[in-house]
């Protein structure tokens, strides 16, 4: 339990601040058609692919993909899952200014294969990461409680479950355990 909260507070406050209070309005965040499974392991091009497929979904803007890939090599986003436990793969929260998207969205991404992020706390540190949560975000005042409910999710939920859907390799699955299991409250 204490690892569990060092990994929550550590990256929680550094990453978010204090997230607004929240009222109890359950709002989706997820969209069948933006769930993917890819064995591909550049990171770059997991955002090419993703990012044309999200265009063609008309959920983001034209420079996404260069704006994406410009921020994570500045400010990385990948988090070391083994605080809460050494079974469970690193993940990513890949995200852009709300300027490069059109929609309020967390697209999730699981990867067959691992693909190098650096460690959102400790920049120098490389993560093999396994499933991205792609924040797409067109509101600002959203921005932290997006990212801290993402958050919660990680440290809230157990590593058997985190498990199973970190090694899904079913879109509609993944989408479903997420709908089912992922709370943001608005």
């Amino acid at each position: 339990m204490f690892l569990k909260s060092v990994l929550y507070n550590e990256t929680r406050n550094f990453c978010l601040g204090k997230a607004e209070p929240t009222t109890n309005t359950k709002k989706s965040l997820f969209d069948p058609q933006a769930v993917f499974v890819t064995d591909l392991t550049d990171r770059n091009e997991i955002f090419k692919t993703v990012s044309q497929k999200l265009y063609d979904l008309g959920y983001v803007k034209e420079d996404f993909l260069g704006d994406i890939i410009e921020r994570e090599d500045k400010y990385p986003t990948g988090i070391s899952m083994r605080p809460l436990s050494r079974e469970l793969p690193d993940v990513a929260v890949p995200h852009t200014e709300g300027d490069y998207v059109s929609a309020q969205l967390i697209v999730p991404i699981a990867l067959r294969n691992s693909a190098t992020f650096n460690n959102m706390v400790n920049p120098s540190e490389a993560l093999e990461v396994k499933f991205l949560f792609l924040i797409l975000n067109n509101d600002p005042d959203m921005h932290s409680t997006i990212l801290a409910k993402i958050m919660d999710f990680l440290a809230g939920t157990s590593v058997d479950d985190l498990n199973e859907l970190f090694n899904s390799d079913s879109n509609e699955e993944i989408y479903d355990f997420l709908e089912n299991n992922f709370e943001i409250e608005k």
